[in-house]
């Protein structure tokens, strides 16, 4: 047993070693392969005595070289040569590149991108080749960079997206040409329009679907869907709807609203999406207390109190908070305080859905405005900017106030954009006041037609500037013909006349007016300088002179010696001189609630100032709006009154008050008031010395789809015109004295992409016999 034993351990033995010699002789093996092997690529180095360029047509070879970046004479590595090679390719002028050393020589060949011949735009018919050869970055006599080109592919496909075509294909094609030209050509598949073809509100209680779709700016597709835009699907709208949805109702005091989602499910024929917005409303809010508390001692709350506009129970908005924290910020500028600042403090009452507002008068930060720069304006004069801006170098820097002045410039409608920031100066106390616009059209010249029952059918052409050779002036010129009106106007208005908000405005006019249904012509040459300026908050005052030239004649052989219109013509040419003014007061929209405003208007003239004729003119109006059934129905009241007062007792038909079928609606322009009256010879309107009108309306909606544009209307309008200073004619004169017309009617109002169209159905339930009614009239204005 123990030889068996010795006997294993031997051969173990004599394997183990075999092994171990086997294991050495593969380690020695590799050990001198390894050592036999060249120097690895890293570490090869070249030195090149010369370069030599081929290939190249239009690029010059010390161009290509400076791409390189590779000197003569110096010692170069392989990855030195491999950067040399990127560097060439991504100038972008060449299809290849190849560097090959060859000795002491290195050879580039190149291979370079042909130029552009030309670029065409093929399959394209909704938008336009010169909208988009225009903003795409390869151009003709340039290097074809087929990269650019796919970057113009998707930025055409990107513009077919924003006009609602998600389905639009570009595919940009080279043509080769002679001379190592190409024709670049871009192949357009435009696809359907992805229209919205329904938009729908979950979660919306106080407001319904109908009144939600029209805070959206996009729209449902409907019956003129080929000329409306707004129905295509663009997401980025759609995010923008989520905004218009918040402003919406945080002006309504829903403080807690939420767009939870939106979800926009495409159509089974996949040419419309379903937008379905899914909205959280919470519980409208109302001020509660509202109070104010000083933390300067030289600021007494009490007056802060009473500046002020907000009562307890209004309905809450984020816009009374700023306009209020404005007032009290101007406060305590008028009282000399700078670096003030008025912090709101609002505290949730749950139980009666109430916010308490504690505005807090307190220090803010010593900075100042160290400068206000501005880029961007091409056309704009920098004044122009600046004026808008109620601060200026050296003032107190106030964050609110620079949002209100970027409001303000965003307003003058000069600007596709723009952007109003502030930064830290050249030290922590100053701050440098950036605003940066881009510019947009602003001139526009129109070419309208109207047709209505009072003049006929119309042709306007108006040439109007906005922005006045970069002034911010504006200037107009227009004319309007009708068959039975001649008006020729031009216009000129400076906003802020020395460098004050202050409008001065010069307006010239000639107009000729031979109404159907009257035996006088007139033809009026007007001018009318005017100064315009805030004289509160809502209010407004405008300051005039007029000057016109006032020709009456009677028509030709309608003549009838010793009428009253006959003896008034026969005065010729009246020369009339008056100064003006208009006192204007509007919270329509504005106030402190956004659903209900009022208008005041009061207007005086006075004549006699070097005229032929004397007289005091007094006008008022009075006009009040709101809308009520979850603001789906929309009333108004208007009263409106003149008087005018003729010391010498000679007013004539053209000084004397009309009611247009505007004012009363149910008789003709010339239908209701004085007349003198023989029959079966004449029968003339005189007007009167005073008129007084009211019109009560609601408007609604008749129930068809909102993107029709369809709503209806009922009106009671009551009103008359009387008094005259001559009333001694071949005629008898009629209906000198008061005589209240009444009138009943159903409107039904139509936005046609073309322009409105109104239709009004009548009845006079209270008229006179000699009364010239209509039960009927139609208005449409359009322009293109």
């Amino acid at each position: 047993m123990t030889n068996h034993i010795g006997a294993a351990v031997q051969v173990r033995a004599v394997k183990d070693t075999w092994l171990q010699q086997a294991v050495m002789a593969i380690f020695v093996l590799i050990t001198a392969l390894l050592l036999a092997l060249p120097s690895t690529a890293g570490a090869q180095e070249y030195k090149f005595n010369s370069i030599k360029v081929d290939g190249n047509q239009r690029i010059e070879s010390a161009a290509i070289l400076n791409y390189a970046g590779i000197e003569t004479g110096k010692v170069v590595t392989a990855g030195q040569i491999n950067g040399a090679y990127q560097r060439i390719l991504d100038s972008g002028l060449f299809e290849t590149v190849e560097l090959t050393p060859r000795g002491s020589r290195l050879d580039i060949k190149v291979v370079e991108y042909p130029t552009i011949n030309r670029i065409s735009i093929e399959g394209n018919e909704r938008l336009k080749d010169d909208a988009l050869l225009s903003a795409i970055e390869s151009q003709p006599r340039k290097v074809l960079n087929p990269t650019v080109a796919e970057r113009d592919a998707a930025f055409i496909a990107e513009a077919y997206s924003q006009s609602g075509r998600l389905a639009a294909r570009v595919t940009p094609r080279i043509i080769r040409r002679s001379d190592n030209r190409a024709d670049l050509v871009f192949e357009i598949f435009e696809g359907g329009i992805s229209e919205v073809e329904r938009i729908s509100f979950v979660g919306n209680q106080h407001y319904s679907d109908r009144r939600l779709r029209r805070v959206l700016g996009s729209k449902q597709a409907g019956l003129l869907r080929a000329l409306i835009k707004k129905d295509t699907y663009v997401a980025d709208r759609v995010e923008f709807d989520k905004q218009l949805l918040r402003d919406f109702y945080l002006s309504r005091g829903y403080v807690d609203f939420r767009t939870t989602g939106v979800n926009a499910e495409l159509s089974r024929e996949r040419d419309g999406y379903f937008l379905t917005f899914n909205l959280q409303e919470g519980q409208q809010f109302r001020f509660g207390e509202i109070s104010v508390v000083s933390e300067i001692d030289a600021i007494d709350a009490v007056e802060y109190m009473e500046a002020l506009k907000i009562k307890p129970g209004v309905v809450y908005s984020p816009t009374l908070i700023e306009n209020s924290i404005a007032r009290l910020e101007r406060l305590a500028l008028r009282h000399g305080h700078d670096f003030v600042r008025v912090d709101p403090r609002v505290t949730r009452n749950e139980r009666e859905l109430s916010l308490d507002v504690e505005f807090a008068v307190v220090r803010g930060p010593r900075i100042f405005v160290e400068r206000i720069d501005v880029e961007g304006n091409t056309a704009t004069l920098d004044r122009v900017i600046r004026h808008q801006f109620r601060s200026v170098e050296g003032d107190p820097f106030n964050p609110r106030e620079i949002r209100e002045s970027a409001e303000r410039i965003r307003a003058l409608g000069f600007f596709e954009t723009a952007e109003v920031n502030a930064r830290e100066g050249s030290s922590p106390d100053q701050v440098v006041v950036d605003v940066d616009v881009v510019e947009q059209p602003t001139g526009s010249l129109k070419f309208g037609g109207t047709f209505s029952t009072d003049h006929g059918i119309g042709l306007v052409i108006e040439f109007a500037e906005r922005n006045f050779l970069g002034r911010g002036q504006y200037l107009s010129l227009s004319l309007a013909t009708a068959s039975e009106l001649e008006d020729y106007s031009f216009t000129f208005i400076e906003p802020a006349f020395l460098g004050r908000d202050l409008a001065a405005g010069l307006e010239f006019r000639f107009q000729e007016q031979e109404p159907d249904e009257a035996r006088w012509v007139t033809r009026i040459g007007e001018i009318k300088p005017t100064l315009a300026f805030p004289v509160s908050e809502f209010g407004r005052l405008e300051l005039r002179y007029t000057g016109t030239n006032n020709k009456m004649t009677v028509g030709s052989g309608q003549s009838i010696p010793g009428s009253l219109i006959d003896n008034e013509a026969a005065r010729g040419d009246i020369w009339k001189s008056s100064l003006g003014y208009t006192y204007g007061y509007d919270t329509r929209f504005k106030g402190l609630d956004p659903n209900r405003g009022v208008l005041l208007e009061f207007s005086q003239d006075f004549g006699g100032l070097g005229g032929d004729y004397e007289f005091v003119a007094t006008s008022a109006r009075a006009v009040a709006e709101t809308r009520v059934l979850q603001e789906e129905v929309r009333l108004f009241a208007t009263f409106e009154g003149g008087a005018l007062y003729s010391p010498n007792d000679d007013s004539r038909v053209t000084d004397r008050y009309f009611l247009s079928s505007k004012q009363l609606r149910g008789f003709e322009p010339l239908g209701v008031g004085p007349r003198e009256y023989q029959a079966g010879v004449q029968d003339d309107a005189l007007g009167g010395k005073y008129f007084a009108v009211a019109r009560f309306e609601a408007q609604f909606p008749l129930g068809l789809p909102e993107e029709y544009g369809v709503n209806g209307g009922f009106f009671y309008d009551v009103g008359s015109v009387w008094g005259l200073d001559q009333n001694s004619g071949v005629g008898t004169v009629f209906y000198e004295d008061l005589s209240w017309r009444h009138v009943i009617g159903f409107s039904i109002f139509w936005e046609t992409p073309v322009g409105p169209l109104r239709f009004n159905f009548t009845k006079a339930l209270k008229k006179e016999a000699l009364d010239r009614e209509r039960n009927f009239d139609f208005t449409i204005s359009a322009q293109f």
